[in-house]
């Protein structure tokens, strides 16, 4: 195959989500062809995403940033507790993002097990210190509490026992965040991502390469 076709077929399926035996009767080519094709493809632009300093590089320009997890769905079975999100009831992986203040995708993170907390997940992709160090300010939701720094996070509490001043900041609070799911929607149009079932070991590639297409798309 030209590098064009191989490009095609890379896209088609990060793009559609389809499975490399139905890629390879369309295109002509063994399975496993496929599989190495869109292997190396996917390789190649995963090495080309930015890096978080490229990202907060990008994000000093501009006013504040969103944060954001998102759990990309897996194929597992129940045993595999550390893959499983209390929060969304389903085996994942948790990827953070970095949104910018009108939810246009800056960043996502390598991917972690579905069970570990956001903050948590933040904390070990350095994001957190990443924004402190460059004096960004960062809104995220209540997943983020405790996180310090420029993270700016709602008020804790049941809504009847904060005080009208509270509830007024968590409403302005809630518009402003609710921006990154935009940037999360967007990485989600890319079908693959709606229901991995491939090696955990490689959704993290998978995810930068989507990244690395997007970004190159919105330029």
């Amino acid at each position: 195959m030209s590098a064009g076709r191989q490009a095609l077929l890379a896209l088609a399926h990060l793009r559609n989500g389809h499975p490399y035996a139905q890629l390879a009767a369309g295109f002509g080519i063994g399975t496993t062809t496929a599989y190495r094709y869109i292997t190396e493809a996917v390789d190649v632009l995963a090495a080309l995403a930015p890096s978080l300093a490229d990202a907060v590089r990008a994000a000093s320009r501009k006013a504040f940033v969103l944060l954001d997890g998102t759990l990309l769905p897996i194929d597992r079975i129940a045993a595999d507790r550390p893959f499983y999100s209390g929060k969304h009831k389903k085996h994942g992986m948790n990827v953070q993002v970095v949104a910018d203040p009108s939810g246009r995708l800056l960043w996502a993170s390598p991917a972690l097990p579905g069970a570990v907390h956001d903050v948590r997940a933040a904390r070990e992709h350095g994001v957190i210190d990443a924004l402190v160090g460059a004096g960004i300010v960062c809104w995220a939701d209540k997943g983020y509490q405790g996180a310090g720094g420029t993270v700016r996070v709602p008020y804790r509490g049941r809504w009847e026992t904060l005080s009208a001043g509270q509830q007024a900041v968590n409403r302005s609070h809630a518009k402003i965040r609710a921006l990154v799911e935009q940037a999360i929607a967007t990485l989600k149009s890319w079908r693959l991502l709606r229901k991995l079932r491939c090696s955990t070991t490689r959704i993290t590639s998978l995810v930068q390469a989507v990244l690395t297409l997007h970004l190159a798309s919105s330029e």
